[in-house]
């Protein structure tokens, strides 16, 4: 069984007769569900079971709910969240590539791909292809929610069968998958039946094109492609290699210019950087950009301005609906990072950070001049703000709310680089997590905090709580317990943090201290478990800080709160390559959160 395939077209259809759904960058899959293993296919008929592990294990695991509804055909796409509205293929094609069962199971671990679905071909062994399209959606929302299966696609949540939403406005979507860098938006006849391997006018696709401004540098007439690139460091990279797109006139006029002004070696001219073209693309893979097509010549640009930076910007376009000024103002002078330069780390980390913000009423820092310069708080919103932002008012005190990548762009256009947040949501007066900031004297006593958190994570294993650590962005480490919501007032929790600090300086009176004057705690290991109270702060997961390194307040790996660990190693530029290379530390933080047993741990101190 082949799927059905999609036709591109330039623009959305419009009318009643259209339903909308997000498109997503992955590896589209055919689900065959007969047995406990369900088989995984893909487009040409081949089985993915080893190389998406977690899938069929989440599959398996959820087998019981399902078994009554067998045998079970589903249409989706194998994707790498990093947002509700965007699959990172390169991630996907990394997988794609590997052979070693290990090290696939390795990358599972800390890359989780989900598999979301978009048609219901057969339930309970009933055909539903040769009914109508808003027949089987509706079958597919009311199989997914008999089963317990999310209908609606959630890039945290550790469910990784999840139905795609379906959208009555088009434009409306593609303005938030453009917003989130999504691939584009897909349109569906609601009468359109599923009819194996045709590419149908019944579905289309839209893509979010991104244009890409390079030098064209080489012609192959053998195979009548061009080559284009950037300059990286200095040094020209070639980026892209196309011919789609052209007009005769274009192409002629570039071949001509190539034949006029270029070296001819066999059957390639090859040109000294001088003309420039915008190349249309859905992505850039880490070598080359993806589908790429011609757009436009830029005659009037220098190719020197053809840069890496540019290409990443140009990449990751900031939304029509954010105001930006001055981009090129220097932030971190230091080590050279501008306005634009943040605005593209918020950007980046934003499906990391994001979670962290939502609902939660904001403390920022600004700094006007870049840092490290004059600060100030803010806590009030101003009484001028975007349609896309939100505030919540708490006493007297109207907070802004930072729940969408706009936002967080906005915030940082102000420069506010430090995001203070509560240990509740607005939603609840309880807290969300329990938060040990270990602070040492000085930088240089940082090994102190380092010794104190594995040793607070010794307590909570012993309690069988699972904690997690991250560095302040300063001095010192921060260990995480994520809690039940609703669950626990401060004073429970109260207990508990009172008695850890209290029993690690009574064990250790050289080493620990909780006294609060800084002038008293004799070289030190602070212990502050009073900050950890109702309208208290502290500095977000992922957010900068003010100090002249731009460093992050960064989840670490538990294996990595070792000798070796140094604060000053997790500058902005470091924090984007670790997303590449080990994901996010703090990825399952609320689903823990949720089966935590704390309730064991008060009872265990109450009556002790």
């Amino acid at each position: 069984m082949k799927p059905m395939l999609l036709t591109d077209v330039n623009e959305a259809p419009i009318g009643e007769e259209w339903l909308y759904e997000t498109k997503y960058d992955g590896f589209r899959c055919i689900l065959v569900w007969e047995e406990e293993e369900p088989i995984l296919k893909s487009r040409n008929d081949n089985v993915l079971n080893h190389l998406f592990p977690e899938i069929i294990e989440f599959c398996m695991r959820i087998y019981d709910r399902i078994k009554p509804l067998l045998p079970l055909v589903l249409d989706g796409e194998v994707v790498y969240l990093t947002n509700h509205f965007k699959s990172n293929f390169s991630i996907v094609q990394k997988r794609g590539r590997m052979q070693n069962k290990d090290v696939i199971a390795e990358h599972a671990k800390h890359f989780p791909f989900h598999y979301v679905v978009f048609d219901l071909l057969k339930l309970k062994g009933e055909e539903q292809s040769n009914r109508y399209l808003k027949t089987r959606k509706q079958q597919l929302t009311k199989f997914f929610t008999a089963v317990k299966l999310p209908t609606t696609i959630n890039y945290q949540d550790g469910q990784l069968l999840q139905a795609i939403e379906n959208f009555e406005d088009s434009e409306m979507l593609l303005q938030t998958i453009r917003a989130n860098n999504g691939e584009g938006i897909i349109a569906k006849k609601k009468t359109s039946k599923w009819v194996s391997n045709i590419r149908s006018t019944d579905w289309l696709k839209l893509k979010n094109w991104r244009y890409i401004t390079v030098i064209v540098n080489k012609y192959d007439k053998g195979n009548g492609y061009f080559h284009g690139g950037v300059y990286q460091q200095g040094t020209f990279n070639e980026v892209v290699i196309f011919r789609h797109g052209m007009t005769d006139k274009e192409r002629k006029t570039l071949v001509t210019f190539f034949q006029n002004n270029g070296t001819k070696r066999q059957e390639t001219w090859e040109l000294e950087p001088s003309i420039c073209v915008d190349i249309a693309c859905i992505d850039f893979d880490g070598s080359k950009l993806r589908e790429p097509r011609f757009h436009a010549f830029r005659l009037e640009i220098n190719p020197e301005a053809c840069t890496w930076l540019q290409m990443q910007r140009q990449l990751l376009p900031i939304p029509n609906n954010v105001q930006i000024t001055h981009p090129d103002k220097p932030v971190w002078p230091e080590i050279g990072i501008t306005k634009d330069g943040y605005l593209h780390y918020l950007q980046m980390i934003s499906s990391y950070l994001l979670p962290f913000l939502y609902d939660r009423p904001l403390t920022l820092i600004r700094y006007p001049h870049g840092a490290p310069g004059e600060s100030f708080y803010q806590k009030s919103s101003p009484e001028k703000i975007p349609d896309f932002v939100t505030t919540a008012r708490i006493a007297d005190t109207n907070f802004i709310l930072c729940n969408n990548i706009e936002t967080l762009l906005w915030l940082g256009n102000q420069l506010a680089l430090e995001f203070h947040i509560p240990f509740q949501t607005i939603r609840t007066e309880k807290p969300t997590e329990i938060v040990f900031d270990l602070d040492p004297p000085s930088v240089d006593e940082f090994s102190l905090a380092m010794q104190g958190a594995r040793q607070l994570k010794e307590i909570c294993d012993y309690f069988h709580l699972q904690s997690f650590v991250k560095t302040s962005g300063g001095k010192g480490l921060q260990l995480y317990i994520p809690l039940p919501e609703h669950a626990f007032s401060y004073e429970e929790v109260r207990i508990f943090t009172e008695f850890v600090c209290k029993f690690l300086c009574k064990q250790q009176p050289d080493f620990y201290t909780i006294e609060r004057l800084k002038k008293n705690r004799q070289k030190k290991l602070y212990l502050d478990y009073v900050q950890h109270a109702e309208g208290k702060t502290i500095i977000s997961p992922y957010s900068t800080r003010g100090n002249n390194k731009g460093l992050v307040a960064t989840p670490l790996n538990w294996d990595e709160v070792n000798e070796q660990l140094r604060p000053e190693k997790f500058t902005i530029p470091t924090v984007l390559a670790r997303m590449k290379d080990i994901g996010n530390p703090f990825r399952n933080f609320r689903e823990i959160g949720e089966k935590q047993d704390f309730k064991s741990v008060l009872h265990h101190l109450r009556n002790s």
